[in-house]
This record gives structure tokens, C-alpha cells and sequence, in this order.
């Protein structure tokens, strides 16, 4: 089977989403698939092998500026031809640019890229769409989500081929438009969805809550589990305190909606209670000057109540350091206030032995229901959080024991290859029957 995987770059940050998408890319071609995994905007950033393809299409700045400056003007195509220049391109995970996701300041962008065809990108999606047809002729095009369905409607006129779309995580980024270009992009993602073939959402939970925030059909919604590439954790040996402090791991984008400042309160509740006189927290995860203004105030909370040596914010992870911070911990938490649809770094964690305490929403029942591997907790209580974290942190049978069967768990139904197989059983319900799979 000939397939196209339309995905999104993330620059120089690393994301749950481009791992998913290379992790699924990879588990495709594994399987024996002929696979062509495009990032749009920007290369992907990942600490395992880049599947994608070295092309980039809808290159970031080129897409800004078509959308700053719509109308021509003397220069204007020589500007863009600099900026749309692969060179310039594959330069941007070089630079901090936060402020390329941020909602309200790409508002205008992200709802001409929905109009597709009709918004000032066509130009793009003219060369995405012409470069298909001309090199590829695929059996199947899959979009990883909804932000991208714009491209859906002229890629189906010019190459007669079923489509896919992911979904997963898009709602934290359309509720940060203002109002009316949320209500805008909705609209626009409701009246493309019809031309969708099949949707395939990251988990139960997911596919409900966008169902019916969108407006979409909820037959057309495959549910596909996020599986992570398990080579690395085969052989790895879940750490255990020793002679070390018991300890307390958080990785995630270092961000609000992760939580990593309900973790800080919930390890003061710990730490005030004596109980746990050495505890330590290891927090590491992508650092954005974007976000500059809500590290600083975690960090000052850190030195008031003089945890500084207690309390470590690691920053960026290599994938060699993240397995190792693995190893280094006891039980580990992304308290997101967030309704999570995903949550990668929970699979991981799990697939290393390390047992988890998770907000008892968004997707984290699911994964803690289907491997078994940690306790949940109310969503936005510290408290009742560190209370969860203590049953764990008092109690090293038990952690053992939902490490095992967390890793387990993962093992079984959150591998890339069980991904993968789920991904191509949509795939084969849409190909013409001619085709051999």
C-alpha cells in the first residue's frame, strides 16, 4: 500500500504529536508499507529516527508572509522565493519560535490554512497537491489532524484518493482563537469534515469530546491507541531508589497546561508532612521563552520555600538523558489541568517500569485502565494529588507492582506495531479492492 502522511513541524521544540506521527510513519514501514511522511512548515524535531521525507512543504515563513502580505507588491515574489527556500526552512529548529503556536497571534493564518483552496495558501497547497500526483500516485492520504483539513478538498480533486484525518489535541489550540475566529475555524472544520473519509482519534475520549464540540459524525471515528517505539525500553531496567532519595519525575512541554506547578504545590504538601524528608523532583521538558513569565514564577516558589536543592528543572531531554531521567525516579505525574487527549510521556514512563499518579480526565483513565499501572487523582488538587503520590512513595510493593503491569500494559496495546496495525485496518476499509495489501 502507497501512503501519504501529511504532518506538522514543530521547529526546534519537541512534541507529542510529531512523535506520534513518526512513531506511526516508522510502524508503517516497518509493517512493509510504502510510506511518505511529509512535515509541513517546519522540520520535526525527535529524539528517535526521522522517518519523514527531507522536503518541506507550506515552508513557516513563506506561509506567514503570504498571509501578511496577500497582495502583490514589487519584491514581493523574490521575498518569498527566499523564504520558501528549503535552506531557510530547515533553519528554523535552530530558533526559539514560541511564538509560532501561539493561537492569537496566528489566528488570522491558521483560518485562511482551513480555507485551503480559498485562503492565501493556495499557492502551497497547488505545489503540495501537484508534487503528490506527479511522484507519488498513493493509495491513501492521511492528515494528522483537523488544523490541517484545508488541504483535504483539492487533494481529493486532484488525486481521486480516500483520506484520512487524526485527531488529537486540536481543541487546546482553537480554544486559544479569539472568539470569532474560533467560531469561524469550527465552522470551516464541520463543512470539510464531510469530505473525509475516515477519522481516526488517539483515544475514546477524544473522538467523543471533538465529536461533538465539532459538530462531526461520530460513525466516521475510528479509535486508534498512540503507540511509542519500545526498541530502547526492551532493555531497560526500571530504576529502583536504593540508595538514592525516593524521587518524583515530571516530563512535558513546560507549559500551564501540563501541571507542572500543581506537581511543585503537591510536593510542598509532601514535603511539609515529614514524611518524606529527602524526596526529590526531576522535571524535564521543552523550555519556551514564550513561557518564560510562568517558569519564573514556578522557580521562585522553588526558593521560597527553599527547595532549590530539592526541586530540579532539567529542561530539553536528548532521548539518551530521558531514558536515564527514567531510571533516576520512582513515580512520575503530569498533573495537567488540560483534558489530555494523549499524553506520550505517560506511555513512556510506564514502558520504563515507573508507575504513574495522573488527573482523572482527558485520556489518562483510559491509559491507567488498560495498563494498570498507576492511581488517578481529582484534576487541579495538589492535595489530593500528594496524597496519591504518597500511597506510591510509603509503599515500594506496590510500585513495583503497577510498574510491572504498567509496563506490561504498554508492551502489549501502546507500541507502534499495535498502532500501526490499527491504522492499517482503517486504511484497507478504504482502498479500491484492486490494490494489493
Amino acid at each position: 500500500m502507497k501512503i501519504v502522511y501529511i504532518a506538522s513541524g514543530a521547529a526546534n521544540m519537541f512534541c507529542g504529536s510529531c512523535m506520534h506521527d513518526n512513531a506511526l510513519a516508522a510502524g508503517l514501514k516497518a509493517a512493509g508499507e510504502d510510506v511518505s511522511l511529509f512535515p509541513l512548515y517546519t522540520p520535526m524535531r525527535l529524539d528517535e529516527e526521522n522517518v519523514g521525507e527531507k522536503r518541506i512543504f507550506y515552508g513557516g515563513i513563506k506561509a506567514y508572509l503570504m498571509q501578511k502580505f496577500p497582495r502583490p507588491f514589487a519584491g514581493r515574489d523574490l521575498l518569498l522565493k527566499v523564504a520558501g527556500s528549503q535552506a531557510i526552512v530547515r533553519m528554523l529548529p535552530r530558533f526559539d519560535i514560541g511564538s509560532a503556536v501561539d493561537p492569537a497571534a496566528n489566528a488570522e493564518l491558521t483560518v485562511s490554512m482551513l480555507k485551503g483552496e480559498e485562503g492565501n495558501q493556495r499557492e502551497l497547497l497547488q505545489e503540495l497537491a501537484g508534487w503528490i500526483k506527479s511522484t507519488y500516485q498513493p493509495d491513501v492520504i492521511h492528515v494528522t489532524n483537523a488544523l490541517l483539513i484545508g488541504v483535504v478538498r483539492e487533494l481529493k480533486r486532484a488525486l481521486q484518493t480516500p483520506i484520512t484525518c487524526g485527531l488529537h489535541g486540536e481543541d487546546i489550540f482553537l480554544e486559544g482563537l479569539p472568539a470569532a475566529y474560533r467560531k469561524e475555524a469550527l465552522a470551516i472544520i464541520r463543512e470539510r469534515a464531510r469530505e473525509v473519509d475516515r477519522f481516526l482519534a488517539i483515544s475514546a475520549y477524544y473522538g467523543e469530546m471533538f465529536a461533538e464540540w465539532v459538530g462531526l459524525e461520530r460513525e466516521k471515528i475510528d479509535v486508534v491507541y498512540p503507540g511509542i517505539a519500545l526498541d530502547d525500553y526492551r532493555t531497560l531496567t526500571p530504576g529502583t531508589s536504593g540508595a538514592r532519595s525516593l524521587t518524583i519525575g515530571f516530563f512535558a512541554r513546560l507549559v500551564p497546561e501540563k501541571g507542572l506547578h500543581l506537581l511543585v504545590d503537591a510536593f510542598i504538601h509532601l514535603q511539609r508532612s515529614g514524611e518524606f524528608p529527602n524526596l526529590r523532583l526531576l522535571a524535564g521538558g521543552y523550555v519556551s521563552r514564550a513561557y518564560k513569565t510562568y517558569i519564573d514564577g514556578i522557580r521562585r516558589k522553588i526558593a521560597e520555600h527553599k527547595l532549590e536543592d530539592r526541586i530540579k528543572i532539567l529542561g530539553t531531554l536528548e532521548r539518551a538523558d530521558k531514558l536515564n531521567f527514567f531510571q533516576q525516579i520512582d513515580v512520575f505525574s503530569v498533573p495537567a489541568p488540560y483534558r489530555e487527549p494523549k499524553g506520550i510521556s505517560i506511555l513512556e514512563a510506564l514502558a520504563a517500569g515507573v508507575p504513574v499518579v495522573q488527573p482523572e480526565h482527558g485520556a489518562y483513565p483510559e491509559w491507567v485502565n488498560a495498563t494498570r499501572g498507576g492511581l488517578l487523582h481529582r484534576p487541579h488538587d495538589s492535595a489530593d494529588l500528594a496524597d496519591k503520590l504518597a500511597v506510591l512513595l510509603r509503599d515500594a510493593e506496590l510500585r513495583t507492582q503497577l510498574g510491572q503491569q504498567g509496563r506490561q500494559g504498554v508492551f502489549e496495546k501502546f507500541s507502534s506495531e499495535t498502532m500501526a496495525s490499527g491504522t492499517l485496518d482503517v486504511f484497507r476499509k478504504l482502498i479500491r479492492p484492486s490494490v494489493s495489501v
